[in-house]
């Protein structure tokens, strides 16, 4: 009955939000004369919370600047958000209450590969566009799906470049994947596996952690007892900063490469006083060389509104997502539909944001940026890392 209901719901909303509105009378979808509403479901608390929190500051920095100065097309931006924990059936719920109760207009900055995978059925029955999430999943990018607008690279991306420079540059190949067992930790491992593959290689070990815990002994454990000389991380911070401290209390010293989900600056934060190399991927520039004299740039208006908070590359990213919203916006016209919402982001070719960062869409191209970059951290801080072979000491 519930589902039944749910579905005739799901139908009213339909015929609502995907039709032409009228210049003067405008149908339950998100859409007011003074306001758009946006929704988003992300973790702002558990051990995604860090996250979450930097994601949707970095994307509220840009619009409360936009809204600031009137917002789009006469409409202030209206972001409506609710806490998951990174937990699955709680995005479920969130995304339904979203959709159904406070009649959102879109969806935008969710977080994590297990949460954004549970409301795809519920987005393509809605017809809503899901605009930049925080994941690098493959099955968000393939097969092809109109309503979902990714901002970053993939994970198969972040990966396979990663392998190159550890096969080519330091000649490591016994290589090792601690993954979270669920699937952004599967995504990962596959995507390792395809780029290991492209050398003949294959993982000496696998082992895994379940997601939401700090259970991570038994992993380090097989992964310490096969001798890597890499290992590969697929997970959060906190469990993966307990790994990398199991690792030195061993005097285990292999090199650890983590994709940019884990949250380079709280990771660093948990193993700074431990002498290892560890890298991560980043699909963001280093934010530190937007300089606050950029009044538009994420620096000074994160300064501006949350000044509290100091720039991340997590935060950065939010804020990408957000200018990519605000132009989709703008390109949708006056009297927006969701449809005009997905070629207006469509439309966005050779979009320069400056400092790199240059978006690309088209129709059968949903995913806006592909360069990937790398960081090392060294006692507690961040660094580009640029030359691999001459800025990582082998021990």
């Amino acid at each position: 009955m519930k589902r039944w209901c749910l579905g005739v719901l799901i139908i009213v909303f339909l015929s609502g939000c995907n039709s032409s509105p009228s210049p003067t009378i405008y149908k339950p979808c998100g859409v007011y004369p003074d306001k758009i509403i946006i929704g988003s479901s992300l973790a702002l608390s558990g051990h995604a919370g860090y996250l979450g929190t930097q994601f949707l500051k970095g994307a509220l920095a840009y619009l409360k600047a936009v809204n600031n100065k009137g917002g789009i097309w006469g409409r202030k931006i209206i972001l409506k958000y609710y806490d998951d924990a990174y937990d699955p059936p709680r995005c479920l719920y969130n995304t339904q209450k979203l959709i159904i109760e406070d009649k959102v207009f879109a969806l935008f900055c969710y977080v994590g590969t297990p949460t954004t995978l549970k409301v795809i059925p519920f987005v393509n029955g809605a017809k809503i566009p899901l605009i930049g999430m925080f994941t690098g999943a493959h099955a968000l990018r393939k097969p092809f799906n109109p309503y979902l607008i990714n901002v970053r690279p993939s994970y198969y991306e972040e990966t396979s470049q990663a392998i190159d420079h550890l096969v080519k540059d330091l000649n490591l190949r016994k290589i090792a994947i601690f993954y979270q067992y669920d699937a952004y930790g599967f995504d990962g491992l596959t995507g390792t596996e395809l780029a290991l593959h492209q050398y003949n290689l294959k993982p000496i070990t696998r082992a895994s952690y379940i997601r939401g815990t700090l259970h991570v002994e038994k992993a380090f454990a097989k992964i310490y007892a096969s001798h890597p000389d890499t290992v590969v991380m697929v997970g959060t911070y906190e469990p993966c900063a307990k790994f990398i401290q199991l690792a030195s209390a061993k005097h285990f010293r292999p090199v650890f490469y983590l994709t940019s989900f884990v949250g380079a600056k709280e990771l660093a934060r948990r193993i700074k006083k431990i002498d290892q190399n560890v890298i991560v991927s980043q699909v963001m520039p280093n934010p530190t060389i937007i300089p606050l004299s950029d009044k538009n740039g994420y620096t000074y208006l994160l300064k501006k509104y949350f000044p509290e908070e100091q720039p991340s590359f997590v935060g950065l990213e939010g804020f990408v997502n957000a200018k990519v919203l605000v132009k989709g916006l703008q390109n949708a016209g006056q009297f927006p539909t969701r449809q005009k919402l997905i070629a207006g982001i469509e439309n966005l070719h050779n979009f320069n944001l400056g400092y790199g960062i240059v978006i690309n869409f088209s129709k059968h191209n949903h995913q806006g940026l592909n360069k990937v970059y790398f960081t090392i951290i060294k006692n507690g801080k961040i660094k580009m890392l640029y030359n691999w072979k001459k800025e990582i000491k082998i021990r």
